[in-house]
């Protein structure tokens, strides 16, 4: 994910060479909770399960074996791009301690970060109400 301007202050000069060493120094290349490679290309259904690239069959979305999906769950198959980013833990750019760094494709990434970018989208519509109602009168949605 790409790093907001406002900020890209707190993160260290060496952000680039410390994402990588995570992403395919620790991790080998892997997503670290549902273990999909980077850079490939993924068949994946929308409740997480996805073919393995290296022909061991299907995982679930924390990477464990599972059985192949019946063929009326194989018409909801999509294909999609595995990209991995390095995130922080506990949400806090200033930590960078490995402990607080998690290598992750980008649906663990979404996923792990819904509860932080639901309480953002609730103060932005708070912020937006308030100025509403400050210089405009009532905010309608």
């Amino acid at each position: 994910m790409p790093i907001r301007r406002e900020l890209r202050w707190l993160y260290p000069i060496d952000w680039s060479q410390l994402s990588r060493a995570i992403r395919f120094g620790r991790a080998r290349g892997r997503c670290e909770h549902c273990r999909r490679p980077h850079g490939t290309q993924i068949a994946c259904l929308p409740d997480g399960r996805w073919l393995d690239p290296a022909g061991t069959g299907w995982r679930d979305k924390a990477g464990r074996p599972v059985r192949t999906p019946r063929p009326v769950e194989l018409g909801r198959l999509r294909h999609t791009r595995v990209v991995l980013a390095t995130a922080h833990l506990d949400h806090d750019p200033c930590n960078n301690t490995p402990r607080n760094l998690r290598s992750l494709c980008q649906r663990c990434h979404m996923l792990h970060d819904r509860p932080h970018h639901l309480a953002q989208r609730r103060l932005t519509y708070r912020r937006r109400w308030a100025l509403g109602d400050l210089f405009t009168g009532p905010y309608r949605f």
